[in-house]
């Protein structure tokens, strides 16, 4: 069978299936519809590939009032009893992770619940720098990824809209804790390479390559995904397909020097990068020695100190946001570990964040 996108199949599933049974069910009530949350296909990364497991049509219905418990129960029994066994050739009941069962995957939410449920705080209200700083970057990407299929009241367009990125603050700030990480480790490909050390340089280049990518996405203003898609998203970056294949270099290289010798315009091209948001003061783009040592860096601080000038975040200190000091899947892939660590987040600032 020809496979569409999933975001394709889900929106005519919606306009095909759901669309109708909703009509009937709960008429005239205002209602939105879309396929966001996690899934390749909500980013768009999805293949021929991504049909193997967990596959199929899903929808995610929001409704302002859901009524009861057992109104909500009986709703999606209705809905159950008249979803066809498949469509376009797809089942309609399967299982969505690798542990869930058998059933369909329409989902009735409402704005509110669903970003409490994905995010841990509700977009529509305030969101503070702890609420920023503990959402891992991945499900902020999931959240406004996807597509909306109607939306009759907005509510969830101007929340998505709302999350669509950083605020400024929290921005600069995140520029600046990226900045240190490269700052940190710059010197040490040549170091370690020089002390006989070439795995350990080989692994500061591949940490310093997935930095760089990372600092590369928050210059464009756009949320990393989680590491099976980080590659393929970079790719798509404006700076991509510029800088891709000399990372994919430095990964190559066989020793120190060469590895250094590739990673130097990358420094550079990078901060040309950052000097052209406008965002502070142009720092000097070019590499220079570290102290006497004969290891090229950008001497990243530099950039640092520009950043944390202009936040009114920098008494946070460097740790930076949830993605830069935790890099553990099961933390960052779900919602209720990450909001484990905002407790973390808000003790670095006296005033609580």
């Amino acid at each position: 069978m020809d496979v569409l996108s999933g975001i394709e199949l889900s929106r005519r599933y919606w306009l095909e299936v759901v669309a109708p049974i909703i009509d009937d069910l709960l008429p005239g009530v205002p209602r939105a519809a879309a396929r966001v949350g996690a899934g390749s296909d909500v980013l768009g990364f999805d293949d021929e590939r991504s049909t193997d497991h967990g596959w199929g049509p899903r929808v995610v219905i929001f409704v302002d009032n859901l009524y009861s418990d057992n109104e909500k129960r009986k709703l999606v029994g209705a809905i159950d009893a008249r979803i066809p066994v498949t469509f376009l050739g797809w089942p309609t009941r399967f299982a969505a992770t690798s542990d869930g069962s058998e059933q369909h995957q329409v989902a009735l939410t409402t704005v509110r619940a669903w970003f409490m449920g994905t995010l841990g705080f509700d977009p529509s209200d305030d969101i503070t720098p702890a609420d920023w700083l503990s959402a891992p970057s991945q499900i902020l990407r999931t959240s406004i990824a996807g597509a909306v299929f109607e939306d009759a009241t907005g509510d969830l367009t101007r929340v998505r809209e709302r999350l669509s990125w950083y605020p400024d603050d929290v921005w600069l700030y995140l520029l600046g804790c990226q900045w240190r990480r490269i700052d940190q480790e710059e010197p040490f490909v040549g170091r370690a390479g020089e002390a006989s050390d070439d795995l350990g340089s080989a692994v500061v280049a591949a940490r310093l390559v997935r930095d760089l990518m990372r600092l590369c996405f928050l210059i464009e203003r756009q949320y990393a995904p989680y590491s099976k898609w980080l590659g393929t998203a970079f790719s798509r970056l404006r700076c991509g397909s510029t800088l891709a294949p000399m990372l994919r270099a430095a990964l190559a290289a066989t020793d120190w020097r060469s590895r250094e010798g590739v990673l130097v315009p990358v420094y550079e091209h990078v901060a040309r990068m950052f000097n052209a948001l406008g965002l502070t003061e142009p720092e000097e783009p070019t590499v220079r020695y570290f102290y006497n040592r004969p290891f090229r860096v950008l001497n990243s601080g530099r950039f640092v100190a520009a950043c944390m000038a202009k936040t009114a975040l920098a008494h946070l200190g460097d740790a930076g946001s949830i993605d830069q000091f935790v890099d553990n899947t099961d933390v960052l892939s779900n919602r209720e570990q990450a909001a484990g660590l905002r407790d973390f987040i808000v003790r670095r600032d006296p005033r609580r964040i």
